[in-house]
Parts: structure tokens; sequence; C-alpha cells
């Protein structure tokens, strides 16, 4: 894991970021290989739980991605990573599957129960990057609909003298699912906690934020972003058109397949405005 923490420590250095893409089945974890291979970007594979019963369970993810990793000569790192585990247990189970790298977000809780459940999990999953979250990012998680609660300067210095994190997701503005209206992030937060504490910060929410945001996130020590509803657009879209004026195709594969192209070009784009081209050599 030192050549994962390495990685996003450069990043921090360099002021970009590492591109988190949530994947849904294997055909959407193949395109966004493929293309962060073709980019030489580092790469986040993010899955939730809701995708993770949807593909079968953990065992099947990591042996789906480490297959098509080897099948496809896949070169750049890449960082199976469980996204917003609300338990413990959740934790542990992707962790002996080969998860490497664990989110803990225990920020529904009291700031106390967040750090002792986050510290649980870092002792367990000793040799996976920990993410953790305070405060709590809102939008549409897992069919639940939730306010945004920012994460205060006082409450991340508790949290993080206390955990031993590798990544810290404060919520500062940024929502799960489709903004409706104008985003309000917390920029000046960010630049404190960065400047306070010497970690690589993760926004989520990416998708639907203007470059300009991104770019400014990543100059205040933004080193993850998190990208899954604008790439379920685009992916919807192309496949409905497909359907639209190929009434007569039957074949999933075709029909599943139709998105291909659009979502590789949100991938591109997002490694573009992050800067993480080139950095996976």
């Amino acid at each position: 894991m030192k050549l994962y923490r390495d990685i996003l420590i450069k990043a921090k250095q360099e002021h970009y970021a590492i591109p988190h893409f949530n994947i849904n089945n294997l055909e959407w974890a193949k395109y966004i290989l493929e293309e962060c291979e073709a980019n030489k970007s580092p790469v986040f594979l993010g899955v939730s739980l809701g995708a993770t019963k949807y593909m079968g369970g953990f065992d099947v993810i990591v042996g789906m991605v480490n297959g098509l990793i080897k099948d496809l000569n896949i070169t750049i790192p890449v960082m199976l990573h469980l996204d917003h585990a609300s338990n413990i247990e959740d934790c542990k189970k992707a962790y002996d599957a080969g998860f490497r790298s664990i989110m803990i977000d225990a920020s529904r809780y009291s700031l106390e129960e967040n750090i002792a459940m986050t510290k649980e999990v870092s002792t367990y999953c000793k040799d996976a990057l920990i993410e953790a979250e305070t405060g709590h990012i809102g939008g549409s998680e897992d069919n639940l609909t939730s306010e945004i609660y920012y994460t205060t300067l006082e409450d991340s210095k508790e949290f993080l003298n206390n955990t031993k994190i590798d990544m810290y997701a404060p919520a500062l503005g940024s929502v799960h699912g489709i903004y409706k209206g104008t985003p309000q992030i917390n920029t000046q937060r960010m630049h404190e906690i960065s400047s306070t504490f010497d970690i690589p910060l993760v926004l989520h929410g990416g998708s639907g934020l203007p470059s300009s945001i991104l770019k400014e996130c990543i100059q205040n020590g933004v080193c993850k972003i998190n990208f899954n509803t604008e790439l379920q657009l685009a992916w919807n879209k192309s496949v409905r058109d497909f359907i639209y004026n190929n009434i007569a195709v039957y074949d999933p594969r075709k029909i599943i397949s139709a998105g291909e192209q659009s979502l590789k070009k949100e991938v591109k784009n997002y490694i573009e405005i992050l800067g993480s081209k080139n950095k996976g050599l």
C-alpha cells in the first residue's frame, strides 16, 4: 500500500487529483480501465454497497477486476475502493475479499462514535488505504436523501488527531446526485484543513461541478475526486438513443455497449480536468 499512499502524496504535492469512478457492472469496469490505461491515469474504482449487492458480492467484484487488469494488460495503478460503507462488518468483509482501499462512512453518528468506528476499521484493515468522512455530504445515497452538514475545523482537528487514515473527506458543500442550484463549495475551509493537516483530501459529488471549482479544490488540497452521476447520465442517454433507433436489436451486448463511447468520453474529460493524465506511468 505504500505505492498507493505515495501516489496520493505526490498528487497533493504536484496539485492534481486522482479520479474515482464508480463501477456498476463488468462493462463499466472494463471501459473505465481501458480509458484510464489509454491516458495513463491512476484510478480508484469505487464500489458502493448497493453495487456490491447488485454484482453478486465482494469476492465477485475482486475476481472480476483482477481478471480485467490481467487480461486487458492494465499497467496503471488501480485502487479497488469500497465506497461509503456505513458499518464495520462490510469494511471487514471487503478487506478480507481483497479490497485495499476502504471508506468507512460513520458521519451520521456522533463524532466520538465516528472516531471509534474509524479506528476499528483502520486496525483491522491494516494493509489498506482508509478513507473517512466528517460532516455529511448531501444528496441521494442508497435511496436516502439528506441535508449537508458542513465540517468544522474543530471537528477535523479532533477527528484527525484521533484516527490514522490516509484520505479525508470533509463535507464542504458537495452533494451526491444532480446539483440543484449553484453549488456552494467552501474552499476556504478546505484550505484551512489542508494547510493544518498534511493529509490528502477527498471531494465527493464531483459530477456536475464546473471545471473551475474542481481545479480550485485541487489547489486547496483535494487529491481524489469522486464521479458517478455524470457517467450514468451519459450512459443512459446513449443506450436510450440506441434502443429507440434500433428497436429490432435484442442482443444485450449490443444494447449495453451502446454507452461505451459516451462513458469513455466523460472519463477522459475528467482525467484532463484533474490533471492525472500520464501520472500512472
